[in-house]
């Protein structure tokens, strides 16, 4: 839903700064503004999300500057302006069905308007099969029909030219011929051709009104061209304005939007310029220009923005030598240790594997099947030397892309966030967050390494990690991003124990037990104990988070 959305208002800014584009160019030729309520309408057909995956497939060779990290926050707020900041769901959330009650009204518009656009291709249909063939020297066919129509081009890639019976008494030779001339540019420029496209759009979009305006002015603009067509090449508007008015009293307006007529459009104010027979200007060159760059800043907007969130390529990153992933369905406590050798995780489902990958609980999985998500692996993984720090996170990331496919991108949005402060300013932490004095990850009883954070409800343990890695820990039970402004630097130890809200779950593992902290269901609330056992707090403040969005995950292939 969210995408959807995203392309809507996209799609409707898009038109937005079009008809900004056609005032600036109505005193210039209808054909040009007839092009750009073209572009406007095929936007519908084209999400900015396509550029941004080709964008995405080209990588910087060199960190992001701060220039370029600020030019991307500029852009995602453009282009993706509906999608909500989700931080990641403590539990699967329930089903809703408005996406399928949505999806059923917009079936039932689709199928009504199609049916609506069929029958009026069959009466149209039917007019030319009753026609009989007229002999004028033009280059398509000409019929006559009994049917009151107004002269019109039917057909897409064989067009026909209808005339009304009658007509011929009901014109002079310079109206008739004035008014075949206008019909005769409907075909040079594809008018019938470029209008089904804008049907079809119709069709899709029934719902957004935005669409049915695009179309009035894309009717408008095709006329007034062809009355600009004539105009140049005959000069004779009074003529010209006397057919089209002779028509109108002879027949009816066509009945199909791609049925190329000559009454269409607001008839008083096309009468008032051919009367006037003002000259449209053409294009000078600084116009020329304008538009050009406005249509290849449309074009590479989202391929930037797509090349500003392009990953590194897995090849360039450390990976594992060996690695093994195996299905594990026994439900268990997910379990990760990790060795200067590699690393293993036991009954670890994918969300909490990419959450460890990436260090982040911001994570977006609407574009993911929630069955994919919780699935569970047993996971062993050697290095062929030995390995420390953020290689362990950047190896399970190429693991995590090569074994199940995964692609991604990061989105930076305004949201509601904590910020992690000392409760006290020029104090010392709480009694319960210390320095770290161990140059290495302490060895737990069970005979695991432990060193980073573990949690279940009630309880979070860390050894030898930084604040920030704290923040980022305090999120998912803050309900909120937490972000690190203690100013503090290095690693630290910390125990937390507080009073779990009803609801909160996620056990990271068994060796938590080995910290031998009990949970006291009288003992204080998160926020209190953050301030009580750690010496810090929490504020609320707006602010700009990191969002990691998945567009792509497979089941593993097997070992």
């Amino acid at each position: 839903m969210n995408a959807i959305a995203d392309h809507l208002w996209q799609s409707t800014i898009f038109a937005g700064v079009v008809w900004l584009l056609t005032l600036a160019l109505r005193k210039n030729r209808a054909r040009v503004r007839h092009g750009l309520w073209l572009a406007a309408s095929t936007k519908f057909l084209i999400p900015f999300s396509v550029f941004i995956a080709l964008g995405s497939q080209v990588h910087w060779r060199t960190a992001p500057t701060a220039t370029q990290s600020n030019m991307t926050i500029v852009m995602d707020q453009v282009t993706q302006p509906f999608t909500v900041p989700a931080v990641v769901a403590m539990a699967p959330p329930a089903p809703s069905l408005l996406p399928s009650f949505l999806l059923a009204v917009w079936a039932c518009g689709f199928i009504g308007i199609t049916c609506a656009w069929w029958v009026r291709w069959r009466r149209i249909l039917a007019a030319v099969r009753a026609g009989s063939p007229v002999q004028l020297d033009l280059p398509i066919r000409a019929m006559s029909s009994p049917t009151l129509l107004e002269p019109g081009v039917f057909g897409i890639f064989r067009p026909i030219l209808l005339l009304p019976e009658g007509i011929f008494d009901r014109l002079t030779p310079a109206q008739l011929q004035a008014v075949i001339a206008h019909e005769l540019c409907h075909v040079r420029h594809r008018d019938n051709f470029i209008a089904s496209i804008h049907m079809f759009i119709e069709t899709v979009f029934w719902f957004h009104p935005l669409v049915w305006w695009i179309g009035k002015r894309m009717v408008e603009e095709r006329e007034r061209a062809c009355d600009e067509d004539v105009l140049r090449e005959f000069g004779e508007p009074k003529a010209y304005a006397e057919g089209i008015l002779n028509v109108c009293k002879l027949c009816v307006e066509s009945p199909l939007t791609c049925v190329s007529g000559v009454t269409g459009s607001n008839l008083k104010k096309r009468i008032e310029a051919i009367m006037t027979d003002r000259v449209a200007l053409g294009l000078n060159l600084g116009k020329r220009a304008a538009l050009a760059v406005a249509a290849l800043t449309a074009l590479a907007l989202p391929i930037v923005v797509g090349m500003m969130h392009a990953q590194t390529p897995a090849a360039a990153r450390p990976k594992f030598e060996v690695a093994s992933v195996k299905p594990n369905g026994s439900d268990g406590a997910s379990r990760m240790d990790r060795t200067p050798g590699g690393l293993t995780a036991t009954d670890a489902d994918f969300n909490w594997l990419l959450e460890m990958a990436f260090q982040t609980r911001l994570i977006d999985w609407s574009h993911v099947p929630e069955s994919l998500r919780f699935e569970r692996y047993d996971v062993i993984a050697k290095a062929a030397e030995k390995i420390s720090g953020d290689q362990y996170w950047e190896m399970l990331q190429t693991l995590l892309e090569d074994r199940f496919k995964l692609t991604f991108h990061r989105e930076t949005k305004d949201a509601q966030v904590y910020s992690l402060v000392l409760a006290k300013k020029g104090t010392n932490p709480g009694p319960k967050l210390s320095r770290s004095v161990n140059a290495e990850c302490p060895v737990n009883p069970d005979g695991g390494n432990f060193c980073g954070v573990l949690s279940r409800p009630g309880m979070m343990v860390g050894q030898r990690v930084s604040m920030a890695r704290i923040a980022r820990e305090l999120s998912p039970v803050a309900g909120r991003p937490v972000q690190n402004e203690t100013g503090l630097t290095g690693s630290y130890d910390f125990q937390l124990t507080w009073t779990p809200d009803p609801g909160e779950s996620r056990a990271d593992g068994d060796k938590v037990k080995a910290a031998g902290i009990p949970v006291d269901p009288s003992g204080p609330s998160f926020f209190s104990a953050i301030k009580e056992q750690l010496g810090l707090k929490l504020e609320s403040k707006k602010g700009q988070v990191e969002i990691l969005v998945i567009d792509h995950v497979e089941r593993p292939t097997e070992n």
